[in-house]
């Protein structure tokens, strides 16, 4: 098997510390116009274009060669800051990776300086509504008083406001959510250089059965990450009684804070 293709991971500023178990893999440090280029060359029947296509619908061959690419960037993470390439990122010479460097040089060293000695954090939070739906009249005031006139009323009264805050609280709980939602978001981003607002996912690609109602990335300086994550604790001890999921994972690499721009 030839392989003459050019993966590329990432690239760094400054010489990557590369265990021998990595360069075993083909792992491979090039330095290009200032810049350290990590790169792996890797075969036709794999990740030429036609095949790459192919493979990406083989879940486990995805699973595999993406869990190694972001394996690979974080361990270059440890030793310096990075910009890190999607997974596929394919040049079939080292002359069109070079001209691709040189061209986007100023970007690059732009895209370092914004994201030098900060680190990416993903936060999802989630909504179990059958618990909000039996909690609902302790967060919302118009259920709460719609309960009182039903325990004070006539069983005819009490049937008619019984309808009325089962809609209510539908109502109800979608505010709640966008309310937290918002409230998480703004503790978050006071402790954060930039962020970006990414699509809620729907349950299906989720695994679970509660209802997202945050999905953010947050850059964050490194001196600012242990209260970052102080306030995830924070904010799951004040909320662990109520219906609100908090997962905050990282460092990653800045995949959502680098843009690459061609030189006007």
């Amino acid at each position: 098997m030839i392989n003459d293709l050019i993966y590329l991971y990432c690239i760094t500023k400054s010489p990557p510390q590369l265990n021998h178990n990595m360069e075993f893999k083909g792992l491979k440090s090039i330095v290009i116009d200032n810049f350290y280029v990590i790169i792996k060359y890797v075969s036709n029947s794999e990740f030429s274009e036609e095949n790459f296509k192919k493979n990406i619908s083989d879940i486990l061959w995805v699973e595999s060669n993406a869990r190694e690419h972001i394996m690979v960037i974080s361990k270059v993470m440890e030793s310096g800051t990075v910009i890190p390439f999607k997974f596929g990122t394919i040049y079939k010479t080292k002359t069109s990776l070079k001209k691709f460097i040189t061209d986007y040089s100023s970007s690059l060293i732009e895209n370092f300086h914004n994201i030098q000695g900060k680190e990416e954090w993903s936060v999802k939070i989630y909504c179990n509504r059958k618990v909000l739906s039996e909690q609902i009249d302790e967060l919302s005031e118009e259920t709460a008083t719609l309960e009182k006139k039903i325990m004070a009323s006539s069983p005819g009264k009490a049937f008619l406001f019984k309808r009325k805050k089962e809609d209510l609280i539908e109502t109800e709980m979608n505010r709640l959510n966008n309310s937290y939602g918002q409230e998480y978001y703004d503790e978050f981003k006071n402790l954060s250089e930039s962020t970006r607002l990414n699509n809620l996912l729907p349950k299906e690609f989720t695994g679970t059965e509660n209802t997202m109602i945050l999905n953010a990335t947050f850059l964050v300086s490194k001196n600012r990450v242990n209260d970052f994550k102080s306030t995830v604790d924070k904010l799951i001890k004040k909320d662990e009684k109520f219906c609100f999921i908090i997962e905050a994972t990282g460092p990653w690499p800045p995949f959502s804070f680098i843009s690459i721009k061609e030189k006007q």
